[in-house]
């Protein structure tokens, strides 16, 4: 039981031995709660951004990143990388606004407004996370049967030999078997990170309806 519920019940209670708590003080404790949840958030999101970008320079000198960075599809690397930071820089700013937002907030009303907005916010972020790893991925494959000479001997051999389509399959088959493996991965992390934090907001949304009433 958590210190929210703690203090509810010496709220409720008649026992003059416990000291009687307002409507104010439970409604402070929630925004404080609240607002500790929404600075995690947006703690998490730079932390998240910051190890994905230490892992991008860790692999940057291996054989697979230089041969696919040999293969000159700057054209479509560069601005996809360009729209990716500058979203996430966007879902970072609107974490922080929400932060900032819920840190003053003076009512309830407000207060459960601002809650919706964080959740919609993290929704949207995991959403577009997931949406722009599988664009990423489709890019990539685009650019190895367009680029990768190995790929594109194979492929000729393939329809040389009446089998273009088995091939074609076959390879994008693999490619979505190991990104529904990614998928699953990221989304376990999300439900496990942000999942925890937004099921704690929900439950303090639900105590400032209980107050409302």
């Amino acid at each position: 039981m958590d210190e929210l519920e703690l203090l509810k019940k010496d709220w409720q209670k008649d026992n003059a031995n416990f000291p009687k708590l307002s409507y104010d003080d439970i409604y402070k404790m929630i925004l404080k709660k609240s607002s500790s949840i929404v600075k995690w958030i947006f703690i998490i999101s730079i932390l998240e951004f910051v190890f994905w970008t230490v892992i991008a320079f860790a692999f940057k000198d291996s054989k697979s990143i230089k041969e696919f960075d040999s293969f000159h599809a700057d054209y479509l690397i560069i601005p996809l990388t360009v729209l990716g930071y500058l979203v996430l820089g966007y879902f970072f700013y609107l974490f922080f606004r929400n932060y900032k937002r819920i840190s003053v907030t003076d009512n309830a009303k407000n207060l459960m407004e601002n809650i919706l907005n964080t959740r919609r916010t993290v929704r949207h972020y995991v959403a577009f996370n997931l949406v722009y790893l599988v664009i990423a991925t489709g890019v990539a494959l685009f650019v190895q049967f367009d680029q990768n000479p190995d790929l594109i001997t194979m492929s000729h051999k393939a329809a040389a030999d009446g089998n273009l389509f088995v091939f074609y399959a076959k390879f994008i088959l693999i490619t979505a078997v190991f990104l529904v493996g990614a998928i699953a991965i990221l989304l376990f992390f999300y439900w496990l990170i942000y999942g925890i934090l937004l099921k704690r907001l929900n439950r303090n949304y639900k105590e400032l309806k209980k107050l409302e009433v």
